[in-house]
């Protein structure tokens, strides 16, 4: 959260998917590490916190254009985030696991609602450094 708000990330919507070990949030103390951060790193806007959504709902959005999803299953068809044409001026989201990733079930779900398929980099990353590389990656280009 506090990374996310210092890189500029202007919406956070916390996902429960099948292998979500934590699924209830301390949202006052989440709040508060917003606040935090926003004032240390002197960012103009607070970003929106959402309530935890379910995976499918979260997916099954359709109001975005640019939808992504970094997950750790092999394929041939994955791209950087820098390898997309993304619009700058377009509402962008990307989907980053819980540990132990998104389950087979879940990637098919996103890749049927046309999420993008990304690779974050050759290592395997933690959730919470694979969310604050993507974020960085998208909010500068790529």
């Amino acid at each position: 959260l506090e990374k996310a708000t210092e890189i500029g990330v202007r919406e956070i919507i916390p996902l429960i998917c099948e292998r979500t070990e934590k699924q209830q949030v301390k949202w006052e103390r989440m709040n508060a590490i917003l606040i935090s951060a926003m004032l240390q790193s002197q960012q103009a806007w607070l970003p929106v916190l959402q309530e935890p959504q379910k995976f499918a709902v979260c997916v099954s959005n359709n109001a975005i254009s640019q939808k992504i999803i970094a997950h750790c299953v092999a394929e041939d068809n994955k791209k950087t985030i820098a390898s997309l044409a993304l619009q700058k001026n377009e509402a962008s989201i990307i989907l980053i696991g819980p540990e132990g990733d998104f389950s087979p079930t879940e990637i098919e779900l996103a890749l049927s609602n046309h999420y993008i398929p990304v690779s974050l980099g050759e290592t395997r990353l933690r959730t919470e450094t694979a969310g604050i590389v993507a974020a960085t990656l998208l909010v500068n280009g790529g």
